[in-house]
């Protein structure tokens, strides 16, 4: 049992903020503990947990990918553009979205390993360039208007009492399942965990540290484009400028949810309670009309305090 303890003690303090927000919320903010609120801490940042499941697996193999927000920008401009002014089917769109989304996240793997470059420079670039080519497909908001987009609207999931996951939730939670599969089930996920803990053992034991690396940073530019995919869907419109800057808060929300900056250890269940917290603080500030300031106050706060207890904890 504190065997047990002390492997999952990261993830027990997560936890622990999220019962212990949602709690206080629910006693001090009339109506706070329903149904409509459960489903929107799922439903509001849902493509910001896609594109955390995939920073986990980047940061577990002791990467780092900072152009998820400008993928996920590009993305919903990109799509918007083609349906709306080109008038081309959404379902092939959305194909050739992710299959831009994977394969400049597999490129930008590519380098970092080809030419032993820190992950933090090529993806900083990764995000100018991806930022930069979403201006240059279009400067100005587009509209998604598209009976395609109204199914989609349409599909929730009901969990009673007239609240509803949003169908950008439910791709979220499959995707849960997805990435926890792949990092638990699969040799690539034994892989991942293995060179994050250290490259030159993963080395010595003879693992695919080229493919392993390069295979991590694809997955993460695809959830990166169906986040901006679950983005167009949230807004019904595709923007340039969206998630500018989002990067650091799916980075926050992984840390906090117990994955170590340095690789090798956390969870993907631990990032979705990261994301729960995000979105219970934001739900915090709406219910009691707080200045928006304070959520970034918060998760900067609660990230310096997980950063501590992360040196103090144990790996898991």
């Amino acid at each position: 049992m504190k065997r047990w303890l002390r492997k999952h003690s990261s993830i027990l303090a997560t936890a622990g903020v999220l019962v212990a927000l949602f709690t206080t919320a629910s006693l001090s903010l009339e109506g706070f503990c329903s149904r409509y609120v459960i489903a929107d801490l799922v439903s509001e940042n849902a493509f910001l947990g896609i594109a955390a499941l995939g920073m986990t697996l980047v940061i577990l193999s002791g990467g780092i990918d900072l152009s998820v927000g400008s993928v996920i920008g590009f993305t919903t401009i990109f799509t918007a553009a083609l349906i709306t002014d080109y008038g081309m089917p959404p379902i092939l769109v959305w194909v050739i979205a992710l299959t831009i989304g994977t394969g400049y996240g597999a490129l930008m793997g590519g380098v970092i390993h080809a030419f032993k470059l820190p992950a933090f420079l090529i993806t900083l670039g990764g995000l100018f360039f991806a930022r930069g080519m979403a201006f240059v497909v279009k400067r100005e908001s587009i509209q998604i208007e598209h009976p395609f987009y109204d199914t989609l609207g349409d599909l929730t999931l009901p969990i009673g009492g007239g609240a509803e996951l949003s169908f950008g939730a439910l791709i979220f939670l499959s995707m849960f399942v997805v990435t926890l599969t792949i990092a638990n089930l699969t040799r690539f996920g034994r892989n991942l965990y293995a060179l994050g803990g250290s490259e030159e053992s993963a080395l010595l034991i003879g693992l695919p540290v080229a493919r392993t690396r390069i295979g991590v940073y694809a997955l993460s530019g695809f959830c990166s484009a169906l986040g901006g995919l679950a983005m167009t869907l949230y807004m019904d419109s595709g923007n340039p400028t969206n998630a500018n800057g989002l990067e650091l808060d799916v980075i926050a929300v992984v840390v906090i949810g117990g994955t170590l900056l340095t690789g090798g250890a956390g969870s993907l269940t631990g990032t979705v309670l990261g994301v729960l917290i995000y979105s219970t603080i934001y739900q915090i500030t709406y219910f009691s009309n707080l200045p928006s300031s304070l959520v970034t106050i918060s998760i900067g706060g609660l990230l310096l305090a997980f950063i501590a207890v992360q040196k103090v904890l144990p790996k898991g």
